[in-house]
């Protein structure tokens, strides 16, 4: 079994994916989704927490070399601060927005002018909040060498942000490997899997698409 697979048929048994093309979820921007992904749960499974920090430590190894570690605010952070420990590397996270008391930081960390920083998400959905921290992070003068997640939905517009910001992506799994593993695994019916699939074509005019 491929790591796409294998990374997406642990999530959805632990439920850190959830798949509900009739009772779709909101999401805060207010698009309306058949699919709710949270790498978070898998903080509470030791094992498939151990699974996916081998997994990043092996992925990471794909970037160019790097001195230290930053987690997207907030999903990112424990990942990022788990992989950094693993890695024996400093490690930084990046907040959307500066703190608006105290020293009003936006990256939480002590990293210098020069580094180079391997940025952690948990998942991509647009690219926006992973962009915005590595614009961060090279407004503070670091390089950074690219993202790296665990999860992508695999739409059209993070490729194009990806790409016009001149930043590697990779993730350990993605939209298309889920549902293969959810069709394999009885998760879903097949008329459940066009409704998923034609969600992912036009996210912001679904269901009406």
């Amino acid at each position: 079994m491929s790591t796409a697979a294998e990374v997406a048929r642990q999530l959805l048994q632990i439920n850190a994916i959830k798949l509900s093309p009739q009772k779709p979820f909101t999401w805060a921007s207010g698009i309306q989704s058949p699919i709710y992904c949270d790498n978070r749960v898998a903080l509470s499974y030791p094992e498939t927490r151990a699974f996916l920090i081998e997994h990043l430590a092996k992925a990471a190894t794909d970037f160019p070399r790097f001195d230290a570690i930053a987690g997207v605010a907030t999903a990112g952070i424990p990942h990022g601060a788990i992989l950094a420990d693993r890695l024996g590397l400093p490690f930084a996270y990046v907040r959307s927005k500066a703190k608006a008391h105290g020293r009003q930081n936006k990256i939480e960390g002590a990293l210098k002018t020069g580094t180079k920083v391997l940025v952690i998400e948990d998942l991509i959905s647009t690219g926006g909040s992973s962009l915005q921290a590595v614009q961060a992070l090279r407004d503070a003068g670091c390089e950074v060498v690219g993202v790296l997640a665990i999860f992508t939905y695999e739409f059209n517009q993070s490729v194009h942000a990806f790409a016009e910001a001149d930043c590697k992506l990779h993730t350990l799994s993605a939209y298309t490997a889920l549902l293969n593993e959810a069709v394999a695994q009885q998760y879903i019916s097949e008329a459940e899997l066009k409704t998923l699939q034609s969600w992912r074509e036009n996210p912001q005019n679904w269901p009406s698409a």
